[in-house]
């Protein structure tokens, strides 16, 4: 067979040769931009060219903050085409924190996005080995950069220096994105993705029982790019030809409908947080958007009644799915055909190229998979063999990477996440599972966002609080939630306090910060 080298800057190949006149659509500029596949990838070439003559080879990293812009986009490509690594920035996270990674990465050169110079600026005094900066999204440079970095604006810098570069021309086990986990429950650590890796996972989430894109969609892709590569959608979208909607910075609720509204989207992904918003805005006006045929929710456990809302205001097919940044990020995804049952959904089956297991607190393989709650772990082509810098294997001896959550796998495969081992309630010395209170709580139709948590007790070790963000306009009493679990949990699982809050604290990727509530509530009693 013919040598191959399964690269990502085919699939921006395949889109300019066979889809060319399909547009990739940003909406982070004072007007929509619409740029032709053939066109992007031409300039993304040429950007490609003058990264290489500037003194950046094979394996340096060039680290992006920045938000889902065409900019940001055709950077992404022309850096990985020619074997740089794109190391993904979330500007969510504190000034501190990313100069840390930036440093552990050692980042060369940094591209920054609209409005987040000053940000940038104040990373770079604690980044004193970054070389250059190259500012993104029309802005005019030299807000960021200190007296040691060069800077440009890409429109600059692609007429002064570029010039068309091949692609592919080095070895699929090369890396092509780092991107670092949230940090939510424990230390950010950092996750390298190859070629080979990033492409064998693209064409898993192509499969017919996944995201299953074709020529004929419009994609609007409001996962941030710093979300394991905006969970791997700008390279799903080109595969296929699909036309690709960017948002910008922004995912406000009248924003999306816009873009939804003006560009016929006919898929859209994202967090529950931000369909939550969508939601109310939609049932505020009595409106409705038509093109949207489907909505993929990943990132956070989704509540069974933000579901049901979404697909009875919207008439759509909302796809549960579980990821993790170590897995590219796609585990399992609910079929798009698949019907809502009456209970709670899972989070629907690996598609292949991922295998499952359940294992028990000593690590043994569960002998019955099946019906039973064990600890997961995943294995895989784009699955993580260890973290960023570190010397050791994360593998079991069978090959398998532990994820860190508890798992059922029901008769037909589907995965249903029962929770974090280390969101565990150990209370009187026997534990306390919060999801199975969190799944029964959210499923309440008055309630938008529920976590629950350990407080440090004297008497019993740790006892649960319980959290709620109540549905906008909606009034719930301590009296209702506790009377909603009582015969559907031990009497013994029973919150000791329950707290209304008006906003649930959100870790910068969308997920409950649990963290922080515990931080803010849980001192001891």
């Amino acid at each position: 067979m013919q040598p191959y080298a399964l690269t990502v800057d085919k699939f921006l190949d395949h889109a300019a040769k066979w889809h060319g006149s399909a547009q990739v659509i940003c909406a982070g500029r004072p007007q929509i931009r619409r740029t032709p596949y053939a066109q992007f990838r031409e300039r993304a070439a040429r950007l490609s060219g003058g990264l290489l003559d500037r003194g950046l080879r094979l394996g340096d990293r060039i680290g992006t903050l920045a938000w889902n812009t065409e900019d940001h986009l055709t950077l992404s490509y022309a850096a990985m085409g020619v074997g740089l690594v794109c190391h993904t920035l979330n500007p969510r996270q504190s000034v501190a924190h990313l100069a840390a990674i930036v440093n552990e990465a050692a980042d060369r050169w940094i591209a920054v996005g609209a409005g987040l110079q000053p940000m940038l600026r104040d990373i770079l005094a604690l980044c004193p080995k970054v070389e250059a900066v190259l500012v993104l999204d029309d802005e005019p440079p030299g807000q960021a950069s200190g007296q040691t970095q060069q800077c440009w604006g890409i429109k600059d810098f692609i007429e002064r220096f570029g010039r068309p570069a091949p692609w592919g021309e080095f070895d699929e086990e090369s890396p092509a994105g780092l991107c670092y986990t949230s940090g939510t429950v424990g230390d950010p650590r950092g996750v390298l993705y190859t070629h080979r890796s990033n492409y064998l996972h693209t064409l898993r989430a192509l499969q017919a029982d996944a995201v299953a894109l074709t020529a004929d969609d419009t994609l609007l892709i409001a996962v941030p790019l710093f979300h394991a590569n905006g969970w791997g959608l700008p390279f799903v979208a080109p595969a296929v030809g699909a036309r690709m909607v960017l948002p910008g910075r922004s995912v406000e609720p009248a924003h999306l409908r816009e873009l939804i509204e003006q560009e016929g989207v006919t898929v859209a992904a994202g967090v529950p947080t931000v369909w939550l918003g969508l939601v109310d805005l939609l049932e505020s006006q009595d409106a409705y958007l038509p093109s949207l045929r489907r909505i993929i929710v990943g990132g956070s456990h989704c509540p069974e009644t933000l579901l049901n809302r979404i697909e009875g205001r919207l008439g759509v097919r909302v796809q549960t799915s579980w990821g993790m940044t170590e897995l590219s990020p796609l585990g399992t995804i609910t079929p798009r055909q698949a019907k809502a049952g009456n209970g709670p959904r899972a989070s629907g089956r690996p598609p292949m190229g991922l295998d499952l297991k359940l294992v028990d607190a000593d690590g043994v393989t569960l002998p019955s998979q099946r019906g039973v709650v064990g600890r997961l772990r995943v294995k895989g082509p784009s699955v993580a063999e260890r973290y960023f810098n570190d010397a050791s294997s994360a593998l079991d001896s069978e090959g398998y990477l532990d994820t860190g959550d508890l798992g059922l796998i029901d008769a037909a495969g589907n995965l249903t996440i029962a929770g974090r081992v280390k969101d565990l309630i150990k209370s009187g010395g026997e534990w306390i599972n919060p999801k199975e209170m969190e799944d029964i709580i959210g499923r309440l139709p008055a309630v938008a966002l529920v976590a629950v948590i350990a407080r440090a007790d004297q008497k019993w070790g740790e006892r649960p609080v319980l959290i709620v963000e109540p549905q906008r306009n909606q009034t719930l009493s301590e009296h209702s939630i506790l009377d909603a679990l009582r015969g559907k949990v031990p009497d013994w699982w029973l919150p000791e306090q329950v707290i209304f809050i008006e906003h649930m604290p959100l870790a910068a990727t969308g997920k409950i910060d649990k963290r922080k509530l515990r931080e803010s509530l849980a001192a001891p009693q």
